[in-house]
Formats: C-alpha cells, sequence, structure tokens
C-alpha cells in the first residue's frame, strides 16, 4: 500500500483546511485508515481514525471541529478541519493498515 498526502497550508486561526490521502496498491487490505500528527520535539499522536465499515473516532481536542472521511472506494481519505487553532500546527501523516504516507504541514497561525 501507497499513501500521499496533500492539502497542507498555512491558514489564520479560525480558519479551515482539508487533508487527502490516496492510497493505491492493495488497497482491498486496508481496514482502518487514520491520521496522525506531530510536533516537532512531541510524540506523534492520533487525531482521528475511520473503519471500513465507516466507524469515526477522535482524539477530544478536535472533536467538532475535524471530520474524518473516505470515498466510496475507500482510496482517499479525508480530513476537514474547521475552526483551527495555533496548538493545531502540526506535520499531519495518514497511516493505513501499518503503512504510512510523508507528511503534510499544517501551520496555523495566530
Amino acid at each position: 500500500v501507497q499513501l500521499q498526502a496533500s492539502g497542507g497550508g498555512l491558514v489564520p486561526a479560525g480558519g479551515s483546511l482539508r487533508l487527502s490521502c490516496a492510497a493505491s496498491g492493495s488497497t482491498r487490505s486496508i481496514n482502518v485508515m487514520a491520521w496522525y500528527r506531530q510536533v516537532p520535539g512531541k510524540q506523534r499522536e492520533l487525531v482521528a481514525w475511520i473503519t471500513r465499515l465507516g466507524t469515526t473516532n477522535y482524539v477530544d481536542s478536535v472533536k467538532g471541529r475535524f471530520t474524518i472521511s473516505t470515498d466510496n472506494a475507500q482510496n482517499t481519505m479525508y480530513l476537514q478541519m474547521n475552526n483551527l487553532k495555533t496548538e493545531d500546527t502540526a506535520v499531519y501523516y495518514c497511516s493505513a493498515s501499518g503503512y504510512w504516507g510523508q507528511g503534510t504541514l499544517v501551520t496555523v497561525s495566530s
């Protein structure tokens, strides 16, 4: 499985961004897809995940602001991020069944 993340950028606090993660290869083996984020010097943090059946879960700090979803073929995962806060600044990574994409940087300015 290969994962390609995109959509990061610079946004003011209160703004929105949508991250995408395109999956290719043996995507039928994917049961769970997830977004993680990492700030330099800190551990990578699980942000949100979605199962093949569509069940979603979020870390408390993003509940009500972030929405994870996939397209019907589950080849692309999204993370809609609204009402962004400066503390959301991080490199965001997508993951699927143990595979990782490259990170995409999200910077939220005050």
